[in-house]
């Protein structure tokens, strides 16, 4: 049983922590939204006042955070959470960030002497519920070691992707990818049925055939094909397309970094982008659907 302070309970964060105390370690919690941090309380975990009483006394760091300016603020500075947590701590930063952003944190916990990892996840929501996410991990392979326990209480699949900042590389090449994937399926989802195809035969065909990706066997995007997809719950759940633009600018950044050239990444961050201009940012990112039908 580990002592561990978990920040950041929102949709992915939530059912992450839940796993812990699942597996019977001790949480102490803290969100800027309070009903999430009374609902793991009600469940056995300690609701810390503030993300600073939350780290009092663990071993083991967790943050789950929106974005690279909120995971620098949380850390860094005179007042960040890097002075306040003890030594031969561990810190795991789960949230998907720039790299180099993770790389500064990095540095900023090495100068204290504190053993970090970047550890961003792929799984979604439900991955998150029901403890299968992927973790990519960057930083130390003996320190990934040490943290393994309590990544496994949470995910089954661990990689480590590389040295400081690689997990956030790994993360966001994933999930460009998977923006493609999903828009070449709902544009092609829509053409067939344009001209006349049964959704479902079209879904089957192209699952089967060399077309076949992740969005044509799981998460089709095209409402009614697959029951428990977010499409056929009006696009609700799910990954925020707000969530993709955001980590489709991240890739956008690491190819600038690089000069690396990223042509389909690109026109995937511009039409995520239109799809948020249209107010859809809260639906699924697979309500990218709707620029092709409406």
């Amino acid at each position: 049983m580990t002592t561990i302070a978990f920040i950041g309970l929102g949709h992915m964060g939530l059912p992450m922590a839940r796993n812990l105390l699942k597996a019977g370690h001790q949480l102490s919690v803290f969100d800027l939204v309070a009903s999430a941090v009374t609902e793991l309380a009600n469940e056995g975990a300690r609701a810390a006042s503030s993300a600073a009483d939350a780290v009092k006394g663990a071993a083991v760091i967790i943050s789950m955070l929106p974005a690279s300016q909120h995971v620098e603020s949380l850390y860094l500075g005179d007042t960040g959470l890097l002075s306040q947590i003890a030594a031969g701590s561990l810190i795991l930063e789960c949230s998907t960030i720039a790299p180099e952003s993770a790389r500064k944190v990095h540095q900023a916990a090495a100068n204290l002497g504190l053993a970090m990892l970047d550890a961003p996840v792929s799984g979604g929501t439900a991955g998150a519920a029901a403890g299968t996410l992927t973790f990519m991990v960057g930083g130390n392979a003996a320190t990934l070691e040490q943290a393994r326990p309590i990544l496994a209480a949470m995910g089954s699949n661990i990689h480590h992707a590389g040295e400081d900042g690689a997990g956030q590389v790994a993360k966001v090449c994933n999930n460009q990818l998977l923006a493609v994937l999903m828009i070449g399926t709902a544009e092609a989802m829509a053409l067939g049925v344009a001209n006349g195809l049964e959704p479902k035969v079209l879904a089957e065909i192209m699952r089967q055939s060399s077309g076949g990706n992740w969005a044509l066997e799981k998460y089709n995007p095209w409402p009614g094909v697959m029951p428990a997809a977010p499409a056929s719950r009006e696009y609700s759940g799910g990954f925020m397309a707000e969530l993709m633009a955001k980590d489709l600018g991240l890739a956008q950044q690491a190819a600038q970094s690089t000069a690396s050239s990223t042509p389909m990444g690109a026109l995937a961050l511009q039409l995520y982008r239109l799809l948020l201009k249209q107010g859809q940012g809260k639906l699924d990112f697979s309500a990218i659907q709707k620029l092709f039908v409406e």
